[in-house]
């Protein structure tokens, strides 16, 4: 990663990779469900992908709009 960008080019892709995170966890998330019934263990292993990718658009939308979701922090932070 040897390119310079401007601030715009960081804030697009900055908005792809929340979208990109938004979209996994749904994914995951509905992966995580179909397999509860038939393949705990794989059901599982989705809901902990689902939680990753929850917390990584947590911290992209603290980036990009900040304070405005903290009504949702957790009572620890």
């Amino acid at each position: 990663m040897t390119d310079v960008v401007d601030a715009d080019e960081l804030l697009r892709r900055m908005h792809r990779a929340r979208a990109c995170a938004l979209e996994e966890g749904r994914s995951w998330r509905a992966r995580s469900e179909a397999l509860r019934s038939t393949d705990p263990e794989g059901a599982r292993e989705a809901a902990v992908r689902t939680v990753a990718y929850e917390a990584v658009l947590r911290v992209l939308d603290e980036v990009l709009t900040p304070g405005r979701n903290a009504d949702r922090r957790s009572p620890a932070d």
